[in-house]
């Protein structure tokens, strides 16, 4: 029996954050989750931002009637792994894996446990009790196995941020592709210079090389499938925010420069993040 795999979206949630030139409201792209299962066993990826969201997780994931036996990081941006603790009280007999490096960029980004106060100061108390440094194991380079069936995790280099990875199910030609593909939502581009972008074009070659059927991006659309043309999507957007960079004088003419290119994608407050950290002065 192969191995079966089902998404939930956690929905965007406000953040106190600055407002878009436009006053377009402030709030956190939607996340993915993807629960990977068999008759008896699951993995579950990336964990969400609030208690709230996670509690409408767990009890997605109970209604499932499989052991979780795993929990996957795909990389250390804090939208991925803040209620990880939360959700091993939940689930003690899971493990949480994923690669060196993104266990040791956790590490280093939330010290002593604590959360970052760029999160606390947009999410204040809807986020889980500290600490939320994540003890995980390393992710097997011979890959783990889930009911019988091999599992992969593939070091993708940076997308979005640095030391990303995507996990890959052979059967049924399963790519969880974290924040390195992203379905119809505005991408975070803030860390895309300096060769940025041109790396996270490397990223995507290396999902396309592993040729998969289903594509899950952390941050999607519900209103759309889990499709391996979201990675040629994704360069798309790439090319026109490297333009828009190039062309742009500060934040707010990069911001309304890209949302003119892509009116219709979710959440261009995500925009905004991106052009504050690439013009900073």
């Amino acid at each position: 029996m192969t191995l079966r795999h089902e998404v939930f979206v956690s929905a965007m949630i406000p953040a106190a954050g600055p407002p878009p030139p436009d006053r377009g409201p402030s709030q956190w792209s939607s996340l993915s989750h993807t629960l990977i299962f068999g008759p008896t066993e699951a993995l579950l990826t990336d964990p969400p931002i609030s208690r709230g969201q996670a509690d409408t997780l767990a009890d997605w994931v109970d209604g499932h009637g499989v052991a979780l036996r795993y929990i996957y990081l795909t990389h250390a941006h804090a939208d991925h792994f803040l209620t990880t603790n939360y959700l091993l009280r939940r689930w003690p007999e899971a493990t949480v894996v994923a690669g060196a490096a993104v266990l040791s960029r956790i590490a280093r980004e939330t010290p002593g446990g604590e959360i970052s106060e760029r999160y606390v100061s947009f999410f204040g108390d809807v986020l889980p009790e500290p600490p939320v440094t994540v003890h995980g194991t390393d992710f097997p380079a011979s890959g783990l196995t889930l009911d019988g069936h091999e599992i992969f995790a593939h070091a993708v280099g940076h997308s979005d941020t640095g030391d990303t990875t995507v996990l890959h199910v052979p059967e049924p030609g399963l790519v969880v592709a974290g924040d390195v593909v992203y379905n119809n939502v505005h991408q975070f581009v803030g860390e895309g210079r300096d060769g940025g972008l041109d790396a996270w074009h490397r990223a995507l070659d290396r999902v396309a090389s592993l040729e998969p059927r289903f594509v899950v991006a952390s941050h999607k659309d519900t209103r759309r499938p889990d499709l391996p043309s979201d990675i040629d999507e994704t360069r798309r957007y790439l090319d026109a925010a490297a333009e828009v960079i190039d062309s742009s004088a500060d934040a707010t003419e990069f911001y309304h420069a890209l949302k003119r290119r892509y009116p219709d994608r979710i959440n261009p407050w995500a925009i905004w993040l991106s052009a504050r950290r690439l013009f900073t002065n």
